[in-house]
């Protein structure tokens, strides 16, 4: 079936260990990599696992392998309250139009889908390799092997529901020779109730910290069981594992550190900063770091930045143009696909460090001495004048986050980025006990949760008649813009049409109610041959 195509981890793994290892300098090297002489040691699972993270890595690259355009988590952070598509290109399209281009046929949708279910085999074909009892390895390796595929498998239908509610639910790993045309949507209740098996099945056998930084570690199984318990209508026990992970070896940064510590900017923003995204780095607050480091073999690249900084080089004063060029300072080449709405913006206080100038990007400087317009000089602050109106599509002018900045001196004009990234946090762990706290009645505590984030960023603080759950949305904007799933908190809290219909001026106006979930793509339901598929209400074969 094509949407549970196999494309097993294996694929992934062989060229993984063709670029690590010495062998394939060998005149007789193995013939083949597949499942049945990998999966048959501590290294061979070890290998599978590194694929696994592969296919973790590619949420923030190209939608295609290889590709740098059309990044793949696109459709769950634009189309929402605090972000819209800022050019025409990728999924962002989608959600700037709901009416005209969220139909069954869509491409966007599809690549997302196979992705997810990629992901999910690979996981099953680890987990349910490990069961062979010819392996050779302590109990604590096979279930270490086993948490990391079930945390990740977890993950990826934490995607699918929140995208498309009841999904196919799968536990076997899939094979050529097994190919399955009857698939039904499982109710996405018995879904979640899997992903907590898996997830606390995670937490007890995942160690509480990692040398290898890139290593999913228990404070990440837990962090995402408060948010599944959320969602499941339990907030006692989603406080529960919130706070055992603020009580875990996490910190808040509240202090400068790291590479650029004695220069201008915040404790919020050094998070950010090529050099200190891992603990190792200094970065105590970090649950879980991507790794995408340049010129190393499995680092992989991202398109962040491409996606969220805007197009800088396109810039002109008094009809120059060219007065910008790419370099460290300004971040390096972005193209703007997607930005903040002018709600997003106006979210901030004056003396909040996360609405501040080392937090986005709000002006230009004229750095290119071979341009520059008559009565400006080198080193000129072009300034955006953004408040007071609403976004527009194409806006050059326009503000973006700089969480995302990287430059390689060797590609100025690089689309892609190669520096680890922090991929979830504790300050979002925190917004979670917030949450559970006024689902409680504790607003005064939750008031008190909150304000340990908004001192730490020089906001003002709240009191507990401040505590809503529109205010803990406004408070994840200011906190986790471009980090966090938008989409899928505001689904899981019932906002995502209200809250999109009333600050996106742009994709707003075309959102409504089938929208909330994405249609099942039509190649999916095509090819369930010998079985219905239901499709998502609202939605039509093209």
């Amino acid at each position: 079936m094509k949407y549970l195509k196999y494309i097993m981890i294996v694929s992934v793994v062989a060229a993984t260990l063709v670029a690590c290892s010495d062998s394939y300098l060998d005149e007789n090297p193995p013939h083949i990599i597949a499942g049945d002489n990998l999966y048959v040691d501590l290294a061979g699972f070890e290998a599978g696992l590194s694929g696994l993270y592969a296919q973790f890595r590619r949420e923030r690259g190209g939608e295609n392998l290889g590709s740098a355009n059309d990044l793949m988590i696109d459709p769950a952070v634009t189309g929402v309250d605090n972000c819209y598509g800022n050019q025409r290109s990728g999924w962002n399209q989608v959600g700037n139009d709901f009416v005209g281009r969220n139909v069954t046929t869509e491409a966007h949708n599809r690549n997302f889908f196979e992705w997810i279910y990629e992901t999910i085999n690979a996981a099953n074909t680890i987990i349910v390799r490990a069961d062979n009892p010819d392996i050779s390895w302590t109990e604590d390796d096979k279930n270490r092997v086993i948490a990391e595929a079930r945390l990740i498998r977890a993950w990826a239908y934490r995607h699918a529901t929140y995208m498309w509610g009841d999904v196919p639910l799968n536990l076997d790993e899939s094979s050529g020779s097994g190919i399955k045309t009857d698939w039904d949507r499982t109710p996405i209740a018995e879904v979640r109730a899997q992903m907590e098996e898996d997830l606390l099945f995670a937490e007890t056998h995942l160690p509480a910290t990692s040398s290898n930084p890139g290593k999913a570690v228990s404070g990440v199984a837990s962090h995402y069981l408060a948010e599944l318990y959320l969602a499941m209508g339990d907030p006692t026990n989603a406080r529960i594992k919130a706070e055992a992970v603020m009580n875990g070896p996490f910190e808040l940064i509240t202090e400068r550190y790291g590479v650029r510590a004695n220069e201008p900017g915040t404790p919020f923003t050094d998070m950010f900063l090529v050099g200190n995204s891992n603990k190792d780095q200094g970065n105590t607050e970090a649950l879980w770091v991507m790794q995408h480091e340049l010129e190393t073999i499995g680092g992989g690249d991202n398109i962040m930045r491409r996606w969220h900084r805007n197009r800088s080089h396109s810039v002109k004063v008094d009809g120059v143009s060219g007065v910008i060029v790419f370099d460290e300072a300004n971040g390096g080449r972005g193209l703007g696909r997607i930005g903040p709405t002018r709600f997003a913006m106006e979210l901030y206080e004056p003396s909040d460090d996360r609405g501040g100038v080392f937090a986005w990007r709000t002006y230009e400087v004229l750095n290119n001495p071979s341009k520059i317009p008559d009565g400006w000089v080198l080193g000129d602050t072009v300034w955006f004048d953004w408040q007071g109106r609403d976004e527009i599509i194409k806006d050059t002018y326009w503000p973006s986050t700089r969480k995302w900045d990287y430059f390689n001196p060797a590609d100025p004009a690089g689309s892609r980025n190669y520096n680890d990234q922090v991929y979830l946090r504790l300050a979002e762990t925190y917004l979670l006990v917030a949450e559970a706290q006024l689902a409680l009645g504790d607003a005064p505590g939750a008031a008190e949760t909150i304000n340990v984030l908004r001192r730490r960023a020089n906001a003002s603080e709240i009191g507990a008649g401040d505590v809503t759950i529109d205010f803990i949305l406004d408070e994840r904007s200011r906190e986790l813009y471009s980090e966090e799933h938008r989409r899928y908190t505001l689904v899981r809290l019932g906002k995502w049409l209200e809250r999109t219909q009333m600050h996106n001026k742009i994709g707003g106006p075309t959102a409504g109610e089938k929208d909330r979930l994405l249609p099942i793509p039509q190649s999916v339901i095509d090819a369930n041959l010998t079985a219905p598929m239901q499709q998502n209400p609202g939605y039509t074969a093209e």
